[in-house]
This record gives C-alpha cells, structure tokens and sequence, in this order.
C-alpha cells in the first residue's frame, strides 16, 4: 500500500491470502511505547526457570534446541546492557512513529475508527514485582521519552472494574491504540490497495529468478517481471534467500492466542499484560483474546496447547472467563533478528531485491513506518530517519 501511495505500480503476491499467518494473531496492540526489546534475561534464577520451562511467559521445546542454539547465543549476547541500549536507540524512530502512520494509513483506507484510543495496562500482582517495574520503566520513559502512569490498586480496579483479585498496581501506557479485529484492519488495508490500483496474486515467491535487469516470477498462468521485489516474508524469509546463497540469523517466538466467551457483565475495555504471567488479554470483536509469551521451537513444529493452558489458568483468576470459542489453539511464529531491530533495506549483491522483514513481537505495529521507510530508500530521497541500523548488511 505505501508503494502504490508513492506511485508506484504493484503487484502484491501471496501464497495464501492477505492476514492468514502471523499478523493475523496478534495482541491487536499498535506498541508506539515499546522502545525497550525484549532481552534475553540476564538473572541467572530466571535463565533456569526458562531451561526448566517453569516460567509461563517462555516455553522451551529442548529437543529442537540443537538447530535453535545458534541463534539463541547470539541472542542471549544482545541481552547484555549495552546492546539493549543500542536496539532501544536504534528502535526509537520506528516504534515513536508507528501510531501516526498508522493512523496516517487508516485515514487513507478510510478506516481510522478501527484504531482504538485504549492504551494498556501491565498489572502486577506482588508489590516487589512492582516497585522493580516501576524503577525499570519510569527509568526508560525518561531515557526515551515514553509516556506512562503508574497506576495504584484502586485507580486500577476504577478502570477496569471487571478485574479481580488483588493487585499491588499497574503501569498505564495511554498512548498506544489497539484494535477490535486486527485482521479487518490489515484487509481494510489491501481493498485500499486494489482500490488505488494494486493488484493481488495468489503465487509461490520461492520460485523468484534473478533475470537481467530485474526479477521474474511464474504466478499461475501469469508471469511477472520487475525492476524491484520486496521480501516481506517475516519466518518464511530464508526459504527465498537461501535459494539465493544468502541466509539470514533469523530465529522464531512462537506464540499462541484463544478467544474466550466474556461471563462478565463488566466489560474488559482495554488490552491488559497479566506482567508477572507473561501473557495479554484483550478484547476483541469475537470475544476475549489471550496470547501468550514466546516459545522457542522449530518454525514448522505442530502446535500444542500447553502455554495457552497455563495461561489460561492464570488468566481466570483475572477476569472472567467463559468457554473457550476457537476448535483449536492459534499458533504464529514471531521472525526475530538477534538484536531484536528488524531487517530493511537492499540485499548485498542482489540489485533491486529489497528486505522488510523480522519485525519480532512488533509485525503490526511497525508495518505501515516500516514500509514508509522502505519506500523513501527505493524513492532515492532522504528517508525520514537514518536506516543503516536496520540495514541487511549488519549480517554480512
């Protein structure tokens, strides 16, 4: 959509149709305040409870662990203070950008209502696990200029009253919006898109070819032929490149979502992280949709409901929950670079073969400012912050 906006011609191929992977489950949350990566833990009892799949924020599947530990190593280096600074850094200009275009995007596609004014909330059950948060983020919303509150137990339960238990407090990010269907949004999208002349082809990009001066690819009955290709693959990214000879370090946080009839007659208003359970409630048009943490595994590995449960558990001592409404349990595989920045800009020794991809736990969020940035590096004008910290060529 931002290359038709810009003008140019385009064509848009998918293998199985717009939203039916990743994206489509996620939190629903546009994360304008997530600066801060998410880093690999340095504390050591909280690395054995990941080994011991103990903590239910993480889930380890140990016999897929000799194809991952490459990439969890280099993973657990860009954990250690100093990068995390520089990701936040680099991050920056994306992440404080998301929220406008995104809404700059819905004007265009006349679906700005779709974006919800809700912000979120991190809830926190034990007054230690809070007071650490609170040190934490008021420490990084001064550094990087996020906006928060920090929320007392009955401030928390006047905002969303449909709580229950007993909570220490709450970190309140007001900014950020969210989403009642996240999956109408990014079709909303893609009517626009044809709408203003792009077209959709249902194909297979693994059977791309280099020709001179550009690119083909077999769609069907069709052929198309191109100056430029964009690669926005996310976990399937390898799959073209390494028949290319390139391959890059990019590794998988799987997760999970379920929707849950609401029993309460106190509606859930707004995204809620239970923080210290590591998953996220929030609700949605078909009902209330949990998704989990990460778990490391083989991309392609069945999936299985254990996380979903555990969070589940939790999940009910927290709001009420009814029957589960999906047959089965959601499963997406998040594409996440070792220094958790995502991957923008031109292939080395490829000629107008461009990457946007490996955006982590922030596909949606950064989808429109990414490809605002992506546009302006094929325009040739100066792009509206420095992209060399996303740049492909980081790897090589």
């Amino acid at each position: 959509l931002q290359l038709a906006l810009a003008g140019f011609r385009t064509v848009l191929i998918d293998r199985d149709g717009v939203c039916k992977h990743t994206s489509f489950g996620n939190s629903g949350l546009i994360q304008c305040e997530n600066v801060v990566p998410y880093a690999f833990p340095r504390q050591p009892l909280k690395v054995l409870s990941y080994a011991l799949n103990l903590a239910p924020e993480a889930r380890l599947i140990w016999r897929d662990m000799p194809s991952l530990l490459p990439w969890l190593f280099a993973y657990w280096r860009h954990g250690a203070a100093p990068r995390v600074r520089a990701t936040a850094g680099a991050a920056r200009p994306l992440v404080q950008a998301a929220a406008l275009a995104h809404q700059e995007m819905a004007e265009s596609a006349g679906t700005s209502h779709l974006l919800r004014p809700t912000g979120y909330l991190k809830v926190y059950r034990t007054a230690a696990a809070f007071d650490q948060a609170a040190v934490e983020d008021l420490a990084a919303a001064h550094t990087y200029g996020i906006t928060l509150e920090l929320i007392t137990a009955s401030d928390l339960k006047a905002l969303e009253p449909g709580l229950m238990g007993a909570f220490a407090g709450a970190v309140y990010y007001r900014q950020p919006p969210s989403l009642a269907d996240p999956a109408e949004l990014t079709n909303a999208y893609a009517t626009h898109f044809e709408y203003i002349g792009g077209r959709i082809v249902t194909g297979d990009v693994r059977a791309l070819t280099q020709e001179s001066g550009g690119w083909s690819l077999a769609a069907g009955e069709i052929t198309l032929v191109a100056p430029h290709v964009v690669l926005a693959l996310g976990p399937w990214t390898n799959d073209v490149l390494q028949k290319l000879g390139k391959s890059l370090p990019i590794g998988f946080k799987r997760g999970y979502h379920m929707h849950y009839q609401p029993v309460s007659d106190v509606a859930l208003t707004r995204p809620v992280m239970d923080a210290e359970n590591g998953y996220l409630i929030t609700p949605m048009r078909r009902g209330i949709r949990l998704t989990t943490g990460a778990e490391f595994a083989r991309r392609d590995r069945p999936p299985n409901t254990v996380q979903v449960d555990r969070a589940e558990r939790a999940a009910r001592g927290l709001i009420g929950l009814g029957p589960r409404l999906d047959d089965q349990v959601w499963l997406g595989a998040r594409p996440c670079t070792p220094d958790l920045l995502p991957i923008i800009g031109q292939l080395p020794g490829h000629a107008g073969l461009w990457l946007n991809t490996a955006h982590h736990h922030l596909g949606l969020t950064l989808g429109p400012i990414s490809a605002r940035l992506l546009v302006e590096m094929m325009q040739g004008v100066d792009p509206f912050t420095d992209p060399t910290p996303y740049s492909p060529t980081r790897f090589f």
